[in-house]
């Protein structure tokens, strides 16, 4: 499905954004069959209601597109896509309303809510297009548009159809793209370099890998680590199935990753760019890891396994034990990584983690702007003594239940420590309800903040 804006056109309908408080004053300036009209449909400008104005042949002529109020849009992202969905196809151009402040996030939610999963049912539907307001860099949200697609469409895609070797495989068809190159270390040769990648995924029959992907040969470096647990059953530990149902979004980390790599990739930024992903499925059989066993990591440190079904630490760990000994500018990692992360925050905000003031504020700032919300947390060091069971260096699931998410954000950053700035973001990667230019399912949360900080995070 292409992310495109509409070519410029005679036939493109004007679109009039109208705030509700803000309708009478625009009614002055129309004609009088408009007001009649208007005022006969009962038009209110109600966020999210649309009106085509016809013409003397009854062709339409024009539309409106209801803005609400100031207190209902600070409720949510994209609120012109409220409209975008409900007018009928066609091409429309903006013409009066829209703040110019809000003309990117309205053009990049505009996009988004033509997005639909159809891999397995039904068809993408014609949807109302519009011509790009000229005040955007139409180009570059395109890009953001078709990089939360490919984020979207790798979480929609079922377990069935998106195991380890499939995500190695839409990694390769990225790097192809963009002439990147791609390493992949599988199977049982990750048991020297990267035991715990293969500790964790080794009772599947679909074999566990290290993805890494590298692009750019000059400009500071960037290394991304997304977690690729293409499927949770929580291993030995096993998941209640309500809390099994969603587990082909664990993921999410690495569609994250591949989502920003693209668009990053596509606007041809200045910099060094690697990506790392453990591939893995945490499945039940007879070589399942098992609680109590001590893995050693590739670092060298030693992991209790106190819970087989926090899992997602255990391969990210590995992957950023290899970031780490380039020394890179910066290391972000991204995963679906915990249920605290949730219950802290809901499904809307991204939780990161950062000791960097300056990054987190560039980061804070840069979601703000980019319909992208964040939220920092802390990597609190009084509780690093809860990860240090006794018997090994490190415990990956602490006991207690408090402070879940902040702990496990403890237990990465053991794994990074050559490279001074590390930011770790544990996302839901899910929308469980749909919101305008959010469809229910797979969702990019982070990527954009990320992009539009990298000028101030890398210098460029």
């Amino acid at each position: 499905m292409p992310f495109r804006f509409a070519a410029p056109s005679d036939d493109a309908l004007p679109l009039h954004v109208i705030e509700q408080d803000a309708l009478a004053g625009w009614l002055t300036t129309q004609d009088d069959p408009t007001r009649a009209w208007i005022g006969a449909s009962g038009f209110s400008g109600a966020l999210g209601e649309t009106l085509l104005l016809p013409g003397r042949d009854g062709r339409p002529v024009g539309a409106l597109a209801g803005y609400g109020s100031a207190k209902t849009r600070q409720r949510l992202r994209f609120a012109l896509a409220t409209a975008a969905a409900a007018l009928p196809a066609a091409i429309y151009r903006v013409a009066s309303g829209l703040p110019p402040e809000k003309a990117a996030e309205e053009s990049l939610g505009w996009l988004l809510s033509s997005y639909t999963f159809t891999r397995y049912a039904g068809a993408a539907r014609d949807s109302a297009r519009l011509v790009a307001p000229g005040a955007v860099d139409a180009p570059r949200i395109e890009t953001l548009a078709e990089a939360e697609a490919l984020t979207r469409d790798l979480v929609n895609t079922p377990a069935s159809d998106m195991g380890p070797a499939e995500l190695e495989s839409a990694a390769r068809a990225l790097a192809d793209r963009f002439g990147a190159v791609t390493e992949v270390t599988g199977g049982d040769t990750l048991r020297d370099g990267f035991p715990m990648i293969h500790a964790v995924g080794r009772a599947s029959p679909r074999a566990p890998r290290l993805i890494d992907l590298r692009w750019g040969t000059a400009g500071p470096r960037l290394t991304l680590v997304g977690k690729g647990v293409c499927f949770d059953t929580g291993g030995l530990n096993l998941k209640p199935g309500i809390s099994m149902g969603l587990m082909k979004k664990d993921m999410g980390g690495a569609a994250n990753v591949l989502g920003l790599a693209q668009a990053i990739m596509a606007l041809d930024l200045p910099l060094q760019l690697r990506v790392l992903i453990p591939a893995v499925e945490n499945s039940v059989a007879g070589d399942a890891f098992r609680p109590q066993d001590i893995l050693t990591s590739r670092k060298g440190l030693t992991v209790e396994i106190n819970n087989t079904d926090a899992e997602g630490r255990l391969v990210l760990a590995d992957a950023l034990a290899l970031a780490d000994e380039e020394q890179p500018d910066l290391i972000v990692s991204m995963a679906t990584l915990t249920g605290a992360a949730r219950v802290a925050v809901g499904p809307d905000l991204a939780p990161f983690y950062c000791d960097d003031d300056r990054i987190a504020s560039a980061l804070i700032a840069a979601g703000s702007d980019a319909a992208d919300p964040l939220w920092r947390m802390p990597f609190w060091d009084p509780y690093e003594a809860r990860l240090e069971p006794g018997i090994a260096d490190l415990d990956n699931a602490p006991s207690g239940g408090m402070a879940g998410s902040i702990t496990a954000a403890l237990f990465l950053r053991r794994f990074v420590t050559a490279t001074p700035r590390y930011v770790h973001f544990d996302i839901y990667g899910w929308n469980p309800t749909p919101a305008p230019a959010r469809p229910k399912g797979g969702a990019g949360q982070g990527p954009r903040a990320i992009l539009a900080a990298l000028p101030a995070l890398l210098d460029l």
